[in-house]
C-alpha cells in the first residue's frame, strides 16, 4: 500500500516521511520494505516478533480504558534509528543483521486472541506500527468488527496520507515527541521534527484520541526552554492533550549518560502544567503521586496509580464525583 512505480523500475514509498525512493533488489530506511522488480512488497506482513497482554497504562495511555487490557503485538523493523531504544533487538534487527524474524500468523488470528484474552483494545506497539502497515490495517477493520478498540504507539513520521487511510480505524495514539529540535531528531533518531509536529496535529483533525510521551534525556532535551517550546506545542493542539514524561534509563548505543533524576521529571512536570496542560505524568517512577490523574478543575484525586496499575478509579460516568467537572478522555 502507498507506493508508486517511477522510473527504471524504480518505487516511491509515501508510507512515512522518508518517503524513500527504492532501487530494484534493495529496501527502504525500514529495513522491511523491499522493490522486486518495480513492485513495493512488505516483508513483515504476518510475521509477528512479540505478542503479549499489557495493561493499556503500559502505551502509556491514562485517558484511553484505563484498567483495561491491551492486546499488544509487533513486528521486526523500525523506521528510526534512536540510539536509546529500549527495544533495539527487534526494531533494527532488520537493518543490522538483514534478518526479519517472527511467527507467522493472520489477522483473523489476531483479532481472535485478543477477544479470547479479554481485551478492549489491540496495541500495536514495541516497533514501529507504521512499517507494518498493511498487517496492522487489516487487523483493525476485523477489530472493528469484533468491538475491539485499536492503539497506535509511533514516533509520528508516518504520511498524512498513511493517517487518512487508517482513521476510520484507528482511535487513539501515543505519539513520542522526543525532542523540539531538528538536530536532535536528525542526529539520534535518523529522522526530521517537522513531520512528527503535522502528524499530531493531523491525528487530532481526524478525531483519534492522542497523549504524548517524551523521554527526558539528561543534558540532550531536558533543557527549560525545550521543555516549554513541547509543552507549548502540545497546548496548542488542546491543552486536554495528556503529556507523559518518561525517566531515561541507559539502554544501546546510549549508555554512558546517567537516569533521569526525579527532580528534572518534576521540573519539566510544573513547566507543562505552567503552560495550562491539564494532564501532565511522571512516567517509569512507580510510585510517584505524578502518575495519579487528578481532576482539573478541582484538584480531587480521580485515578490512582501504581507503576502500569490502577488501584481505584473515582469517577461518576467520567465525571468529577466532587465538582461534577468531566474528565477528558475515553472511559
Amino acid at each position: 500500500m502507498l507506493y508508486e512505480k517511477i522510473d527504471d523500475s524504480k518505487v516511491r514509498c509515501h508510507l512515512c516521511s522518508h518517503r524513500c525512493r527504492i532501487n530494484p533488489a534493495r529496501r527502504g530506511i525500514c529495513g522491511v520494505r523491499e522493490n522486486r522488480e518495480g513492485v513495493l512488497y512488505s516483508l513483515v506482513y504476518g510475521m509477528i516478533v512479540a505478542e503479549n497482554v499489557d495493561p493499556i497504562e503500559k502505551k502509556p495511555l491514562f485517558h484511553f480504558w484505563p484498567g483495561s487490557k491491551s492486546f499488544s503485538i509487533a513486528t521486526a523493523g523500525c523506521n528510526f534509528r534512536c540510539s536509546f531504544c529500549q527495544n533495539h533487538d527487534i526494531s533494527q534487527m532488520p537493518r543490522e543483521t538483514g534478518n526479519i524474524a517472527g511467527r507467522e500468523t493472520s489477522p483473523a488470528d489476531i483479532v481472535e486472541r485478543a477477544v479470547r484474552t479479554g481485551s478492549k483494545t489491540i496495541a500495536y506497539t514495541y516497533t514501529e506500527p507504521t512499517v507494518f502497515f498493511e498487517f496492522a490495517y487489516d487487523i483493525a477493520r476485523l477489530a472493528c468488527e469484533r468491538g475491539l478498540k485499536n492503539v497506535f504507539v509511533t514516533n509520528g513520521f508516518m504520511t498524512e496520507e498513511t493517517l487518512e487511510v487508517i482513521a476510520p480505524y484507528l482511535d487513539a495514539a501515543n505519539v513520542d515527541l522526543k525532542s523540539f529540535r531538528n538536530d536532535f531528531y536528525k542526529k539520534r533518531c535518523g529522522a526530521r521534527l517537522t513531520p512528527v509536529l503535522t502528524s499530531l496535529r493531523k491525528m487530532k483533525s481526524l478525531g483519534i484520541w492522542v497523549e504524548v510521551t517524551t523521554l527526558l534525556i539528561p543534558s540532550l532535551n531536558d533543557s527549560e526552554e525545550e521543555l516549554r517550546q513541547i509543552a507549548e506545542f502540545i497546548y496548542s493542539i488542546g491543552a486536554e492533550t495528556p503529556w507523559h514524561i518518561s525517566r531515561f534509563h541507559p539502554q544501546y548505543k546510549m549508555n554512558t549518560l546517567p537516569p533521569t533524576s526525579l527532580e528534572a521529571i518534576h521540573r519539566a512536570a510544573r513547566i507543562g502544567k505552567a503552560c495550562g496542560l491539564k494532564y501532565v505524568y511522571s512516567g517509569n517512577v512507580p510510585g510517584d503521586e505524578g502518575e495519579d490523574t487528578v481532576c482539573a478543575h478541582c484538584g480531587e484525586l480521580l485515578i490512582d496509580r501504581y507503576g502500569f496499575y490502577i488501584e481505584k478509579i473515582r469517577l461518576q460516568d467520567s465525571n468529577c464525583p466532587q465538582c461534577g467537572a468531566t474528565l477528558d478522555g475515553i472511559f
